[in-house]
């Protein structure tokens, strides 16, 4: 992890919230497209050893995605994220649940607002993620969800760098074409 790009993570029980702040050294639109692109999320959206698997994702308002994090052994935990608001490049929500894998939702959910923002080639992630119960935010913090998306997150990071420098590279030799 890069030690000089920010990164927070707190959890405010009064509030029943999880705040987490992460700075990545990518521009924004590659950023928004790793959170909102099947291919891409599936490459970082789950702590190593586990992965992510997409079944459908239709990233709209009244949208959703339904997926499973997968073990090395096979098992798989499912969730379904549905999208309640976008604003293409800078923010979107959606309730996250666990779930079945027929998609039948264990509820409560969680209240998920993402926030994007990019200055000096840094793009900033901003997620708030609100829990209607304590004792489903306890439970969830005491299953690792903090130490699981600190590790999602440095996988991020680093697909965002393999990203970045392809990027670079196919710009470099279209430059070197013309």
């Amino acid at each position: 992890m890069n030690d000089n790009l920010l990164f927070e993570f707190t959890v405010n029980k009064a509030t029943k919230t999880v705040l987490i702040i992460r700075e990545f050294a990518a521009e924004l639109s590659l950023v928004w497209d790793a959170f909102t692109k099947p291919e891409i999320l599936d490459q970082w959206w789950a702590p190593k050893p586990w992965t992510s698997k997409t079944r459908y994702m239709d990233f709209k308002v009244g949208g959703r995605r339904f997926y499973a994090m997968v073990s090395p052994e096979g098992a798989q935990r499912w969730a379904i994220q549905e999208y309640t608001s976008i604003s293409p490049k800078t923010n979107f929500k959606l309730v996250n649940a666990f779930a079945d894998k027929d998609e039948n939702p264990e509820l409560p959910g969680s209240d998920w607002d993402l926030n994007f923002s990019e200055q000096n080639g840094a793009t900033t992630v901003r997620v708030s993620i609100y829990n209607e119960s304590l004792a489903r935010m306890e439970k969830m913090i005491e299953m690792g969800f903090s130490e699981g998306f600190k590790m999602t997150l440095s996988n991020l990071e680093e697909l965002l760098t393999t990203l970045s420098q392809q990027k670079e590279l196919q710009e470099h030799e279209k430059n070197n074409r013309l």
